[in-house]
């Protein structure tokens, strides 16, 4: 062998203690960890950052249509009769009773 093969060993030689210790460190167990115990879980996902819409200088807002909160008849009617129920009102008090609320 030459002289640079026997050079390049000695130095290969000499530098794999050092990368063993460095690769010893990385999987090094700290004091007074069970090893019995699962790793930790992984951290939650960052939270998810909107940008929040600008609305422009020369643009008319948008706005949500309005439903209405006015009941139809018959959903009033019903309320009518199951209140005049509660009241202790009998079959034809209670119809003149909900024709009378419905119609308010």
């Amino acid at each position: 062998m030459t002289r640079k093969w026997i050079q390049t060993l000695l130095l290969i030689g000499a530098m794999l203690p050092a990368l063993a210790d460095a690769a010893m460190a990385q999987v090094m167990i700290p004091p007074g960890y069970p090893l019995s115990s699962p790793p930790p879980p992984a951290p939650p996902p960052p939270p998810k950052i909107e940008v929040p819409v600008v609305p422009k200088m020369d643009e008319m807002p948008r706005q949500n249509p309005v439903r209405s909160s006015r009941r139809s008849f018959g959903d009033r009617i019903t309320e009518c009769l199951q209140d005049g129920a509660a009241a202790g009102l009998n079959p034809s008090d209670r119809a003149a009773y909900s024709r009378s609320c419905a119609n308010r």
